[in-house]
């Protein structure tokens, strides 16, 4: 899991669309005051991830997007250390230990790593300040992503998301693959990963 924890010092609500016809005139959602056109229908699209609201069009015109940051989720660690003391009281110790510390180790990460959507990249950051993550120590560079430069991504398991996968050519121009724990919560992820990266070929969380 190269890309998946960084280091251990360093080292996702229901989406909600909304089309609107605007046959003379609606409010905008985004200045909050009237608009007009007589001739035009178009479609107004807003999706709220994580508390944050993201505005991807109006009136056909390219709007910034605002910062997304999926809420963080402690079930993989809690069901790793969960099994690694049920291993403990069968007496089973070989398997609990690297159980247990990888499972402190990804309770310790959840606590501190953030992904961070921002207009144009994916970007890992550290701590509820955000601070820089700084250069990732397996494969080089920023712990930052275009969007843009993603070639395939995808989320395993749907229905207990366990890894997010990425590949993008900003690192290398072959490839660079990435695998990341899910310590985030999974819709949110997922949403935000369709609504910036497009759809992923095969995964997604089932629908509540």
């Amino acid at each position: 899991m190269e890309s998946a924890l960084l280091s251990a010092s360093r080292f996702l609500p229901s989406q909600n669309r909304e089309v609107v016809g605007l046959p003379r005139s609606f409010q905008s959602l985004f200045y909050g005051r009237p608009v007009f056109n007589k001739s035009i229908l178009r479609r107004d699209i807003s999706s709220r991830h994580g508390g944050s609201l993201v505005v991807t069009s109006v009136l056909g015109k390219k709007v910034k997007r605002e910062t997304v940051i999926p809420d963080p989720d402690y079930r993989i660690p809690i069901v790793l250390l969960g099994a690694a003391g049920g291993l403990v009281y069968t007496n089973n110790l070989l398997p609990a230990a690297p159980i247990g510390l990888l499972g402190l180790l990804l309770l310790f990460q959840t606590t501190r790593v953030r992904f961070v959507f921002d207009e144009e990249a994916l970007d890992v950051k550290i701590g509820d300040q955000l601070q820089e993550s700084g250069e990732n120590v397996f494969v080089g560079g920023e712990n930052r992503w275009k969007y843009s430069t993603f070639v395939n991504w995808e989320l395993w398991w749907p229905s207990f998301p366990i890894l997010v996968y990425f590949k993008e050519t900003q690192t290398k121009p072959e490839g660079q693959v990435h695998f990341f724990p899910v310590i985030f919560n999974g819709k949110q992820l997922y949403d935000v990963m369709v609504e910036r990266a497009g759809p992923s070929k095969t995964s997604g969380p089932k629908q509540s």
